[in-house]
């Protein structure tokens, strides 16, 4: 006897009980809408250039150790001398001498991307230096850029300087090329990232200031969540070539004048201008645990408000801060006692970082107290305030620290900010390296960047997902096929010259990671690596 039709017994209900059924399928359909929505976003992979720090891994040392990476300013920049006039007020001049500086940014390898040698001259370095360090977050993300070729892949990039432009574009104009506003304007920096890489998800480039960056990965993680693409590469760039915007700084009294971001402390007089970049790689949370990916944190959720009415256009609002972390919060589906540390704005001014404290407290207060501390901090305090790219440099050492179970030490912290109600804000500002293990409960902290322009973003981000090993081949060097006395090493590159330097780069990380597995290390250069004409297997 056959089966009756699904229609058949449709027929077959009262009117009433058909009515139920239909409001249970769209009520189904809702809830995988607003679970979609509510997704958390996975960190699959990070590159980044930061004063003192190229890779991810130097950072983390940059940070672990209470490095301070702020130098005078290189004379293949600009000549302190005759820009430096230690009186604040001194028209057209700057009165600090310092820096967080990129070394080598003319460099760059314009064949490995297809750029002819005249279009190169007319690119900016920051666009040249989104290319390398896009590559290599994709890289560290174990992903083989040519497999991501027109597939619905993201780029979402914060940028707002246009130095190089400027001293392009209004020195001589008879110089003056078919690729000047290309390699120079700034709608064109993440635009030259999907051209390059051959991807064709949405592209924006953000500019909203101070929180560029971190606004770019809010935006990146709801395209994500609204299907828009379905991997998001996102982050910002910020290079300081010319001294103007350090004299329009100067202007406003902004900067600190000993070079020197002091945040917290009763002596913070200002912050030092920063440059760098720094790109993450993003994937909905499970796809990438489908996708069997490496996954570094994850982004809970996040937000992005305006300060709105303030008494001035540069000064922070408390209250629109207060909303920000709140939205965060509720778009993360945490309560504010889950958070255990927050990396701060923290630029080290006498006005913002009282205003910045107070918000935290009136958030997060309640649910700390004196017994159980919320840890706050600042990178400022390590590599400078990087505009553009602060945001990204924030959340990055929210993700290191996450992995490797530590808090790094706050710089300059010595006498607390008299400014601030300490006695009765539970917070506490770490001078040392302070533990932060896994506990029985998922490590949470937040990342607050503010835009000179009014526009706050926050991002709420928890320690990754511990992944279960089940003897896959491609994760676990204990399955039978892994356990063999040798292994094949395959490095390819463009040319002898980045092939040496790849092996050394290579030697380089065996030599300090030895906890990494040999057999790992070989299958992701064999397997998840674009091959080039010159290679060479060991």
């Amino acid at each position: 006897m056959g089966s009756v039709p699904i229609s058949k017994k449709l027929e077959e209900l009262s009117p009433l009980k058909r009515a139920a059924l239909a409001l249970r399928k769209k009520q189904a359909e809702l809830d995988a809408i607003k679970s979609a929505r509510t997704e958390p976003i996975a960190i699959i992979g990070m590159g980044c250039r930061l004063p003192g720090a190229q890779n991810p891994d130097a950072y983390w040392q940059l940070l672990r150790n209470g490095v301070d990476s702020i130098t005078e300013v290189p004379p293949e920049r600009w000549d302190i001398d005759s820009w430096f006039d230690p009186d604040p007020d001194g028209a057209g001049k700057v009165y600090t001498r310092h820096g967080g500086f990129l070394p080598k940014i003319a460099h760059f390898d314009a064949r490995f991307f297809g750029i002819s040698p005249r279009e190169a001259t007319d690119l900016d370095p920051q666009q040249r230096l989104l290319l390398e360090v896009t590559w290599e977050a994709l890289e560290n993300a174990g992903l083989a850029p040519s497999g991501l070729r027109n597939r619905p892949v993201g780029v979402f990039v914060g940028v707002s300087q246009m130095d190089y432009g400027i001293s392009q574009l209004s020195s001589h104009p008879e110089t003056i090329s078919a690729y000047s506003v290309t390699g120079t304007g700034l709608a064109f920096t993440a635009g030259r990232l999907s051209h390059a890489l051959g991807l064709q998800g949405p592209v924006l480039a953000t500019d909203t200031a101070c929180s560029s960056s971190l606004t770019a990965v809010h935006l990146a993680c709801r395209s994500l969540r609204m299907g828009d693409c379905e991997l998001a590469l996102a982050g910002g760039v910020n290079l300081n070539i010319l001294p103007e915007t350090t004299v329009f700084c100067s202007r406003i009294h902004a900067l600190s004048p000993d070079g020197r971001c002091k945040t917290f402390d009763a002596e913070a007089n200002g912050f030092v201008r920063g440059e760098g970049c720094g790109i993450v790689v993003l994937k909905r949370l499970s796809n990438a645990i489908a996708d069997r990916d490496n996954i570094l944190a994850l982004i809970r959720g996040s937000a992005v408000n305006h300060d709105g009415p303030s008494s001035g256009f540069t000064v922070p609002n408390q209250l629109a801060q207060e909303k920000l972390l709140q939205r965060a919060l509720a778009d993360a589906g945490a309560i504010p006692g889950q958070l255990s540390y927050i990396e701060a704005h923290g630029t080290g001014t006498s006005l913002g970082d009282p205003i910045e404290i107070d918000a935290i407290g009136t958030v997060f207060g309640k649910e700390h107290s004196q017994d159980s501390l919320l840890t706050i901090g600042s990178v400022k305090t390590n590599i400078g305030h990087l505009e553009a790219a602060a945001g990204i440099a924030g959340l990055m050492k929210v993700v290191l620290a996450l992995q490797h179970q530590e808090i790094p030490p706050n710089l300059h912290f010595k006498n607390p900010n008299p400014r601030i109600d300490w006695k009765n804000t539970p917070i506490r500002v770490p001078v040392k390296r302070q533990a932060w293990p896994r506990g029985g409960k998922p490590r949470l902290a937040g990342v607050s960047s503010f835009g000179l322009s009014g526009t706050n973003a926050h991002a709420i981000l928890e320690e990754a997902p511990v992944s279960i090993d089940d003897g896959h081949p491609e994760s676990s060097e204990a399955s039978p096929q892994f356990l063999r006395p040798l292994h094949l090493l395959t490095l390819s590159a463009k040319s002898k010259e980045a092939l040496r330097d790849l092996a050394k780069s290579y030697a380089s990380y065996l030599e300090s990671h030895p906890e990494i597995p040999f057999a790992d290390i070989c299958f992701t250069a064999n397997t998840r690596r674009s091959h080039f004409e010159h290679s060479l297997s060991l």
